[in-house]
């Protein structure tokens, strides 16, 4: 007889066990800081646990954001902290938690996607989640780090602010450059809060956060760099610029830091600071995967953003994790007027709701599924078409966590 293990939303109360199973599963100890933070980031209404008897055996969270796509913004189900105690592993209890998430949010009319970061990269594609976007972490030898001659560096300053001064800055920036950043999600005071979390969890053995903040001769900030040192190395935590003049600056001060002989920082795979040095080799991108998304409901999901072409398209969709989605859907968009209908009409494409989610951002291309037959054809021309409509200017990047926890 298989055991059953019911889910529930958690109370405040239950927030410490959930938290520590949590940190269980991912083989790390309890941190007070770390329960601290999940206590007041976590929404408990939208917090799962698994239950043996008593025991939290399972769990997993969404954090409701709102999402930079092309063309505009959406409504995303962060996923988070999706976790399964390793005596309670191949029983079920991760694929049902994925069930009731999915399905809460198309019964409810919720958020007409979801995404997450993945622990492990093939976890997720059964139920749906494509592959939407990827990071590169940049390795440089700081000492070979020489920024073209004529690199236009603007009429701004770079100082280093205290985190009362900086903050303010900060968010008016992030606000101007996640306009634009495919990828970017919103951020409220409390997730600006768990993003500067600076405890000991979060440092790691390095030098608290600096704040360099980058303005212009008249005092506004266009941009930012918030970095920490651990053993002669800048961790570059994140970088937003609102400017071209900014984001070389802000390099330049990055690559003179005394004392460092190294430098990292997770970036976009597109990330123009290679192009700003005399030797493109001086920095090393190891890419992997970064944001992988799921169309929770096909039609809202797909009419939420624009495309980068007119598109007439009908899509043969199978989904057997949300089988609301399954059937041909037909996709116009011409400008800002875009609409995805159900349809009876022939298919040119036929796919799975995995590789619509993994176009979805404009990053993995459709032709480069095709190729690895993931997409079949069948109107000749139809995959170079559309994957020339889903695509951005720039690649989708992901720059953070949905909350950063310090767990």
């Amino acid at each position: 007889m298989t055991a059953t293990y019911p889910l529930r939303t958690i109370a405040a109360h239950e927030v410490d066990a959930w938290a520590r199973m949590v940190t269980t599963t991912y083989g790390q100890d309890w941190q007070e800081g770390g329960l601290r933070n999940a206590a007041t980031s976590l929404d408990p209404d939208r917090t799962i646990a698994a239950w043996d008897g008593r025991e939290i055996v399972g769990g997993a969270s969404v954090y409701g954001r709102v999402m930079t796509v092309p063309g505009g913004a959406v409504p995303v189900a962060g996923i988070t902290l999706v976790a399964v105690l390793p005596t309670h592993r191949r029983r079920g209890i991760l694929t049902s938690m994925m069930r009731r998430q999915l399905t809460g949010l198309h019964d409810t009319g919720g958020e007409p996607i979801a995404a997450l970061n993945a622990a492990e990269a093939a976890i997720y594609s059964r139920f749906g989640y494509g592959l939407g976007s990827h990071v590169a972490e940049i390795r440089g030898d700081r000492r070979s780090m020489v920024l073209r001659p004529g690199t236009d560096l603007g009429d701004g300053t770079v100082r280093l602010l205290d985190r009362a001064e900086a903050r303010p800055l900060l968010e008016k920036v992030y606000e101007t450059v996640r306009g634009t950043a495919v990828g970017w999600v919103d951020r409220t005071e409390k997730y600006w809060e768990a993003r500067l979390a600076d405890g000991a969890c979060a440092r790691d053995g390095g030098t608290a956060l600096r704040f360099a903040v980058h303005r212009e001769p008249g005092g506004e900030a266009t941009g930012y760099a918030l970095y920490r040192s651990k053993a002669g190395v800048a961790r570059v935590i994140e970088v937003a610029a609102a400017s071209r003049q900014s984001y070389a600056a802000l390099w330049r001060f990055l690559v003179d830091l005394d004392a460092h002989d190294g430098l990292v920082y997770d970036g976009a795979v597109d990330e123009p600071l290679k192009h700003l040095l005399t030797d493109p080799r001086a920095v090393r991108p190891t890419v992997t995967d970064n944001l992988w998304v799921r169309l929770v409901d096909i039609d809202r999901a797909l009419t939420a953003r624009r495309y980068a072409t007119p598109l007439d398209v009908v899509l043969e969709v199978q989904d057997t994790f949300c089988p609301w989605n399954t059937g041909r859907h037909r996709l116009c968009a011409d400008g800002d007027s875009v609409t995805c209908e159900p349809t009876r009409a022939r298919p040119d494409l036929r796919l799975t709701s995995a590789e619509l989610g993994a176009a979805y951002l404009g990053g993995t291309t459709l032709s480069e599924l095709a190729a690895a037959r993931r997409v079949e054809e069948l109107r000749p021309g139809a995959v170079a078409a559309v994957s020339l409509a889903f695509r951005g200017e720039r690649a989708p990047f992901h720059p953070s966590g949905w909350a950063f926890p310090a767990f």
